[in-house]
């Protein structure tokens, strides 16, 4: 198994991500955008989720041409990027989000797929290969902040580029896992609509889209409200980075966590630190000791509901619908509740400030009464056609 490629993929696609969720909120204010056009700028980069990775998983699961289309993804979004440095209005920059986020956010779902074809019968492992996703925020998070510091902030779209670049390369080392698709394309005995009925597992993407939902305020504006409070961009990025380091503890532990309290006691106990965590974020965001607390949650709150969603969706979904099951999980997750998160978030910031962080924590309450009454995985069985 290619573990150096795998990881190194993760590495460079989540370093990315460190750049643009505390940072690009930052930078998009010092173009003079009012917090309504940041809420629906960041939205635009959750948008493109809800489209393009169902696009990509239908043909991934088609074609089986998984790899070569991730190839041929993380180019585009490399390509569309560069146009970012001839743009400084908000119609202009939102063009460029949307098409290079078009084929970054569509990449991610389908080499999810591609590790765990590799992985085979040692599904358990992928957390220990994730998590050096985490590690990439955490160095991505900590270092662009230290240099944010030392320079202006319109040269945060060259280190953008510069990820992209590398993201695209490194998929350039990816092969073709012995068992990859052919057996998917070959399958057809449940179709995708059939599942998709299962109240199980609508409730499931329910859950989804609530989760990430919550986190709409937090990606959009927890970067604006600790600069407001006087913490420096360095530090912002610490704060940042400490979640991400509960996160990658996290998964190293977590086969050992899902062998023992299974998917649905890791879901529901995570479903209520989030509503702790953002209802801490809400009342005391002065208060530095709750923020480490609120932080460190970050491993509950993303951490365990990513690893448990992406092992629930390896449950619940045949191997000639993974790639679209994958893709649902990011579209109607990452993609639907991260733009209504961003976008409403956006649009209540100016009257609520920190308070909209109380949005997220009814959301995430909300999910986990739909986890508590639906979600039950030991209980699931396949349909028929």
């Amino acid at each position: 198994m290619p573990y150096a490629r795998l990881s190194g993929f993760y590495f460079f696609y989540f370093a990315l991500l460190g750049v643009l969720v505390p940072y690009w909120t930052l930078y998009l204010e010092s173009l003079s955008f009012s917090a309504e056009v940041i809420g629906m700028l960041m939205g635009v980069l959750h948008l493109s989720r809800v489209i393009a990775p169902n696009l990509w998983g239908w043909l991934a699961d088609v074609t089986g041409q998984r790899v070569r289309i991730v190839q041929l993804g993380a180019l585009a979004a490399w390509l569309c990027f560069l146009a970012i440095f001839w743009q400084q209005q908000a119609l202009g920059v939102g063009l460029v989000m949307l098409a290079f986020s078009f084929f970054w956010n569509a990449v991610l779902p389908q080499f999810e797929v591609i590790t765990l074809d590799h992985l085979g019968a040692r599904s358990t492992e992928y957390s220990r290969i994730r998590m050096w996703g985490s590690i990439g925020f955490i160095v991505a998070v900590v270092l662009v902040g230290w240099l944010l510091d030392q320079v202006a902030l319109d040269r945060l779209p060259q280190v953008v580029c510069l990820l992209l670049l590398l993201i695209w390369l490194n998929t350039l080392l990816i092969g073709r896992a012995k068992q990859a698709c052919d057996e998917a394309v070959a399958e057809s005995a449940v179709g995708l609509k059939v599942i998709l009925l299962q109240p199980q597992v609508l409730a499931f993407f329910a859950v989804c889209f609530l989760v990430q939902f919550g986190h709409g305020p937090y990606y959009t504006f927890y970067s604006v409200l600790m600069q407001e409070l006087g913490h420096d961009r360095a530090a912002i990025g610490l704060l940042w980075a400490l979640g991400v380091v509960a996160e990658v503890i996290l998964f190293m532990l977590m086969p050992r966590l899902l062998g023992r309290f299974g998917c649905r006691g890791i879901m529901l106990v995570s479903l209520l630190l989030c509503v702790l965590r953002w209802g801490v974020t809400a009342i005391l965001p002065e208060v530095l000791v709750a923020m480490l607390l609120a932080q460190f949650l970050h491993a509950a709150t993303f951490g365990c509901l990513h690893a448990v969603g992406i092992a629930l969706v390896q449950h619940y979904f045949t191997p000639a619908t993974s790639g679209r099951g994958q893709a649902l999980f990011s579209s109607l997750g990452f993609g639907a509740g991260g733009v209504c998160g961003a976008v409403i978030s956006g649009v209540f910031w100016d009257e609520l400030g920190q308070y909209t962080f109380l949005l997220a924590a009814l959301a995430s309450l909300l999910a986990f009464v739909l986890a508590l009454i639906w979600i039950h995985p030991d209980r699931w069985r396949h349909p028929s056609v």
